[in-house]
Protein backbone atom coordinates (compact mmCIF):
# COMPACT_ATOMS: atom_id res chain seq x y z
CA UNK A 1 0.00 0.00 0.00
CA UNK A 2 1.31 3.19 -0.76
CA UNK A 3 2.66 5.20 2.44
CA UNK A 4 0.26 8.62 1.89
CA UNK A 5 -2.19 5.99 1.72
CA UNK A 6 -1.67 3.95 4.19
CA UNK A 7 -1.13 7.46 6.54
CA UNK A 8 -4.44 8.75 5.70
CA UNK A 9 -6.02 5.19 6.42
CA UNK A 10 -4.13 4.82 9.89
CA UNK A 11 -5.21 8.93 10.69
CA UNK A 12 -8.86 8.38 10.25
CA UNK A 13 -9.10 5.00 11.79
CA UNK A 14 -7.63 6.46 14.57
CA UNK A 15 -9.93 9.55 14.84
CA UNK A 16 -13.04 7.71 14.10
CA UNK A 17 -12.45 4.91 16.75
CA UNK A 18 -11.57 7.66 19.38
CA UNK A 19 -14.10 10.13 18.66
CA UNK A 20 -15.98 8.91 15.81
CA UNK A 21 -17.00 9.26 12.44
CA UNK A 22 -19.41 11.55 11.96
CA UNK A 23 -17.69 14.16 14.52
CA UNK A 24 -14.39 13.77 12.08
CA UNK A 25 -13.62 15.85 9.14
CA UNK A 26 -11.68 15.71 6.05
CA UNK A 27 -10.15 18.86 7.06
CA UNK A 28 -9.08 17.65 10.65
CA UNK A 29 -7.84 14.17 8.88
CA UNK A 30 -5.86 15.96 6.66
CA UNK A 31 -3.76 18.38 9.52
CA UNK A 32 -3.26 15.12 11.62
CA UNK A 33 -2.09 13.18 8.70
CA UNK A 34 0.09 16.06 7.02
CA UNK A 35 -1.15 14.92 3.65
CA UNK A 36 -2.89 17.49 1.10
CA UNK A 37 -6.19 17.12 0.24
CA UNK A 38 -5.51 16.64 -3.50
CA UNK A 39 -3.52 13.31 -2.45
CA UNK A 40 -6.22 11.98 0.35
CA UNK A 41 -8.96 12.15 -3.21
CA UNK A 42 -6.63 10.31 -5.55
CA UNK A 43 -6.82 7.68 -3.03
CA UNK A 44 -10.43 8.48 -2.07
CA UNK A 45 -13.29 9.89 -4.31
CA UNK A 46 -15.65 10.75 -1.08
CA UNK A 47 -15.10 10.38 3.00
CA UNK A 48 -17.15 7.41 2.52
CA UNK A 49 -14.78 5.08 0.58
CA UNK A 50 -12.28 6.44 3.31
CA UNK A 51 -14.03 5.27 6.35
CA UNK A 52 -14.44 1.81 4.39
CA UNK A 53 -10.85 1.83 4.26
CA UNK A 54 -10.65 2.50 7.98
CA UNK A 55 -13.32 -0.69 8.65
CA UNK A 56 -11.10 -2.88 6.55
CA UNK A 57 -7.89 -2.03 8.01
CA UNK A 58 -9.82 -2.63 11.55
CA UNK A 59 -11.40 -5.81 10.71
CA UNK A 60 -7.94 -7.07 9.57
CA UNK A 61 -6.63 -5.91 12.75
CA UNK A 62 -9.13 -7.40 14.44
CA UNK A 63 -9.67 -11.22 13.22
CA UNK A 64 -5.57 -11.05 13.22
CA UNK A 65 -5.20 -10.33 17.38
CA UNK A 66 -8.22 -12.57 17.93
CA UNK A 67 -7.41 -15.60 15.88
CA UNK A 68 -3.47 -15.07 17.55
CA UNK A 69 -5.18 -15.47 20.64
CA UNK A 70 -7.43 -18.62 19.77
CA UNK A 71 -4.72 -20.69 18.32
CA UNK A 72 -3.96 -24.38 19.61
CA UNK A 73 -7.65 -24.04 21.34
CA UNK A 74 -8.31 -28.00 21.77
CA UNK A 75 -12.15 -27.58 23.81
CA UNK A 76 -15.26 -25.62 23.20
CA UNK A 77 -14.20 -24.41 26.68
CA UNK A 78 -11.02 -23.42 26.02
CA UNK A 79 -12.74 -21.74 23.25
CA UNK A 80 -14.47 -19.58 25.86
CA UNK A 81 -12.17 -18.52 28.32
CA UNK A 82 -9.68 -17.51 25.26
CA UNK A 83 -12.20 -15.27 23.48
CA UNK A 84 -13.57 -13.95 26.70
CA UNK A 85 -9.56 -13.68 28.11
CA UNK A 86 -8.82 -11.87 25.13
CA UNK A 87 -11.61 -9.52 25.32
CA UNK A 88 -10.90 -8.79 28.82
CA UNK A 89 -7.45 -8.00 27.53
CA UNK A 90 -8.78 -5.27 25.03
CA UNK A 91 -11.03 -3.90 28.00
CA UNK A 92 -7.75 -3.15 30.05
CA UNK A 93 -6.29 -1.11 27.08
CA UNK A 94 -3.35 -4.40 26.93
CA UNK A 95 -3.65 -4.94 23.16
CA UNK A 96 -2.09 -2.44 21.84
CA UNK A 97 -2.84 -3.60 18.33
CA UNK A 98 -5.87 -2.28 18.96
CA UNK A 99 -5.42 0.48 20.50
CA UNK A 100 -7.45 2.42 23.62
CA UNK A 101 -10.77 0.37 24.05
CA UNK A 102 -13.56 2.63 22.89
CA UNK A 103 -15.89 -0.18 22.26
CA UNK A 104 -16.53 -1.94 18.89
CA UNK A 105 -15.48 0.58 16.04
CA UNK A 106 -18.24 -1.71 14.75
CA UNK A 107 -20.87 -1.12 16.40
CA UNK A 108 -20.01 2.64 16.79
CA UNK A 109 -19.51 3.15 13.52
CA UNK A 110 -22.92 1.26 12.27
CA UNK A 111 -24.88 3.38 14.82
CA UNK A 112 -23.86 6.59 13.16
CA UNK A 113 -25.35 5.99 9.88
CA UNK A 114 -28.77 5.35 9.57
CA UNK A 115 -29.07 2.99 6.40
CA UNK A 116 -28.41 -0.11 7.09
CA UNK A 117 -28.41 -1.19 3.25
CA UNK A 118 -25.37 1.65 3.23
CA UNK A 119 -21.72 0.51 2.48
CA UNK A 120 -20.51 1.49 5.53
CA UNK A 121 -23.61 -0.67 7.64
CA UNK A 122 -23.18 -3.63 5.20
CA UNK A 123 -19.59 -3.44 6.18
CA UNK A 124 -20.09 -3.31 9.85
CA UNK A 125 -22.61 -6.51 9.42
CA UNK A 126 -19.79 -8.27 7.49
CA UNK A 127 -17.12 -7.78 10.05
CA UNK A 128 -19.53 -9.37 12.62
CA UNK A 129 -19.84 -12.52 10.40
CA UNK A 130 -15.91 -12.40 10.11
CA UNK A 131 -15.67 -12.79 13.80
CA UNK A 132 -18.26 -15.46 14.09
CA UNK A 133 -16.63 -17.44 11.74
CA UNK A 134 -13.35 -17.22 13.29
CA UNK A 135 -14.90 -18.27 16.43
CA UNK A 136 -16.73 -21.11 14.78
CA UNK A 137 -13.34 -22.57 13.04
CA UNK A 138 -12.19 -23.42 16.31
CA UNK A 139 -15.08 -24.96 18.01
CA UNK A 140 -14.48 -28.82 18.63
CA UNK A 141 -17.95 -29.77 17.92
CA UNK A 142 -20.15 -27.40 15.48
CA UNK A 143 -23.18 -26.09 17.68
CA UNK A 144 -24.89 -23.11 16.19
CA UNK A 145 -26.74 -22.52 19.86
CA UNK A 146 -22.96 -22.41 21.50
CA UNK A 147 -21.98 -20.72 18.75
CA UNK A 148 -24.78 -18.06 18.82
CA UNK A 149 -24.09 -17.51 22.91
CA UNK A 150 -20.66 -16.67 22.59
CA UNK A 151 -21.05 -14.21 19.66
CA UNK A 152 -24.13 -12.96 21.49
CA UNK A 153 -22.45 -12.56 25.23
CA UNK A 154 -19.03 -11.16 23.54
CA UNK A 155 -20.92 -8.50 21.86
CA UNK A 156 -22.73 -7.55 25.21
CA UNK A 157 -19.21 -7.78 27.19
CA UNK A 158 -17.92 -5.29 24.86
CA UNK A 159 -21.10 -3.41 24.92
CA UNK A 160 -21.22 -3.45 29.07
CA UNK A 161 -17.51 -2.91 29.21
CA UNK A 162 -17.30 0.37 27.29
CA UNK A 163 -20.95 2.00 28.65
CA UNK A 164 -20.88 0.54 32.27
CA UNK A 165 -16.86 0.68 32.63
CA UNK A 166 -17.14 -2.78 33.47
CA UNK A 167 -13.71 -4.31 32.68
CA UNK A 168 -14.84 -7.98 33.83
CA UNK A 169 -18.03 -8.03 31.74
CA UNK A 170 -16.22 -10.81 29.64
CA UNK A 171 -14.73 -12.87 32.85
CA UNK A 172 -18.61 -12.93 33.78
CA UNK A 173 -19.73 -14.49 30.50
CA UNK A 174 -17.01 -17.19 31.11
CA UNK A 175 -18.93 -17.91 33.97
CA UNK A 176 -22.55 -17.80 32.33
CA UNK A 177 -21.56 -20.31 29.66
CA UNK A 178 -20.00 -22.16 32.47
CA UNK A 179 -23.36 -23.07 33.85
CA UNK A 180 -24.66 -23.89 30.19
Amino acid sequence: MNDKRQILVDTALQLFYSRGVNSIGINEILQVSGIAKKTLYNYFTSKEALVLAALEQRNAIFIKWLGTRLLEVQTDKELIEKVFNALTIWFSNSAPELGDFRGCFFINTSAEFSDPHSNIALYCQYHKHQVRQLISQYMAIPNEDLLDAICILKEGAITQAYVEHDLLAAQKCIKILAKL
